[in-house]
């Protein structure tokens, strides 16, 4: 049975709970945005002259408007932040200002979403949804020295405090749409920066500052967003400058130096090139800057993506350990292809595990596992390679915690504590018992685990908290009300 109905059959209590049905204001009132508070779902491109194109343009995208969609949200959280005030020995009738939410962002493409045998408008067989999970909610006091934390989301990652704003027919790597669709979400949450929200809660009226962090995207949609070149290109990171062959001699010692603005920058700097450069010393100036960044993302490392990324590394790892690669010239296709058939065989005996077509969460969590480390070892002929595999494996384990956890602080101390440590010893052993993968050469994630990590968790006390996971679970739900499947080929599974 379906639960979710169509709009028109809602019951009004059911209306409550969708953006529109609130009021507020804004002081000052938002630039461009109309002050109207009873507005729910409209056109994505409202706002844009429509032109002729393949796909009907009032088809394509549907949205809320950013600040109702965030007053909702609010709203349900009205009775948490009454009782974190009781909580905080606070007055609720003195705290009416000086409330300040934090938001993540989540955007994501969803691949064929094809439908089974519907019978809609031609639009774009690709869909990118964009939503938001509110973070927490403090008040800065001015007696009490400091901000008091009146509300934290306890589960960030579920798709239940992820709240939909924007569902699009297109093609994420189709630049114009996807920037068309988005200027409105970017224009409006510009305006909600400079300004601050009056909303009745707990029967008083009390004033919100909004702040954005653009953290639950993958690095395709990141680098989408901030201008930079694909995930092939030389410069392997989003967050600093080094090039791919820097990263895989110096794994670990590397600082975060990008930012939307200084992208931004170096955008006007590879339009204009001052300086009369060749494309290449351009290209070395603005470090693979080479399109308009158009909406600000946090710089950070997204958990999910993360733990697949690295595991398609494993996974890769797994199959030139079995054909020992590391004594061989280029091996064949064929060769290759024997020693991928053994592994796949080899887990989905020792561990039940299905082969799947593209790396997925799942299928990640089981792979990077010290019993499927064990597993395949009983396919690697000599001890010492498996005596790295099982330490790399080791290593990889105590490390994935800190990055994974909604609070790595509380959750896993120790293994915060020893990440340097770690990570410069799976670096160590990458670059010498695994040379033969990482001479000149190492994947985008792993340079971002090695790298990176301790840094973002110092800045923002957790990476997992802040992942697209929430987002992606979501997807999901999407792609059942549109009752049409993933990518999942029966054939694939026969094998």
């Amino acid at each position: 049975r379906q639960i979710f109905q169509p709009l028109h059959s809602l019951r009004a209590a059911e209306k409550e709970l969708l953006p529109g049905f609130h009021d507020f204001e804004w002081q000052p009132a938002l630039k461009n945005v109309s002050p109207c508070c009873n507005v729910g779902i409209i056109n994505g491109l409202s706002g844009w002259t429509s032109s002729l194109d393949d796909a009907p343009a009032d088809t394509i995208t549907r949205r809320f408007r950013y600040d109702v969609a965030l007053v909702s949200a609010l709203k349900d959280l009205e009775e948490d932040i009454m009782e974190g005030l009781r909580d905080s020995e606070l007055d609720d009738s003195e705290c009416t200002s000086g409330f300040s939410v934090m938001i993540k962002e989540s955007c994501d493409g969803m691949g064929d979403v094809s439908e089974k045998h519907g019978g809609g408008p031609a639009v774009p067989e690709k869909a990118v949804r964009f939503s938001f999970t509110i973070m927490s909610v403090t008040l800065v006091s001015d007696d009490k020295a400091g901000e008091v934390t009146i509300f934290t989301e306890s589960k960030p990652n579920s798709e239940l405090s992820c709240k939909p704003l924007c569902l699009t027919f297109v093609d994420e790597s189709d630049h114009e749409t996807l920037t068309a669709v988005l200027a409105p979400v970017v224009a409006e949450r510009k305006a909600m920066k400079e300004s601050r929200l009056i909303l009745s809660i707990g029967g008083l009226p009390r004033s919100f500052r909004f702040h954005f962090r653009g953290t639950g995207y993958d690095e395709k949609m990141v680098r989408e967003m901030e201008g930079l070149e694909a995930s092939g290109s030389t410069y392997v990171c989003t967050l600093c400058d080094t090039t791919r062959s820097e990263a895989s001699k110096n794994m670990v010692l590397h600082s975060i130096t990008r930012s939307h603005e200084e992208n931004l920058e170096r955008y006007e700097i590879w339009r204009k090139n001052p300086y009369s450069e060749s494309v290449d010393e351009l290209r070395d100036r603005v470090k693979g800057v080479s399109a308009k960044p158009f909406m600000e993302t946090q710089p950070t490392l997204d958990a999910l993506h993360c733990d697949i990324g690295n595991a398609t590394e494993f996974y890769k790892i797994f199959q030139d350990e079995i054909g020992q690669v590391y004594a061989k010239a280029n091996p064949s296709r064929e060769e290759r292809r024997s020693w991928r058939t053994a592994l796949d065989k080899q887990l989905r005996k020792k561990l039940r595990l299905k082969p799947v077509m593209r790396m997925n969460g799942n299928y990640a969590r089981k792979l990077m596992t010290q019993e499927a480390a064990e597993a395949v070892c009983e396919l690697v002929p000599t001890e010492e390679r498996r005596e790295a595999l099982r330490e790399l494996m080791r290593l990889y384990i105590q490390m994935k915690p800190v990055w994974r956890a909604t609070c790595p602080a509380k959750e896993c101390p120790d293994q915060l504590c020893r990440y340097s440590f770690n990570s410069q010893r799976f670096a160590d052993l990458l670059s010498s018992t695994f040379k033969y993968r990482y001479n000149g050469k190492i994947t985008n994630y792993l340079h971002k685990t090695l790298a990176h990590v301790p840094e973002i968790i110092e800045r923002d006390g957790s990476i997992g908290a802040w992942a697209s996971e929430g987002n992606e679970s979501a997807n999901k739900l999407f792609r059942r009300f549109r009752k049409m499947n993933a990518r999942q080929s029966k054939s694939f599974e026969l094998e």
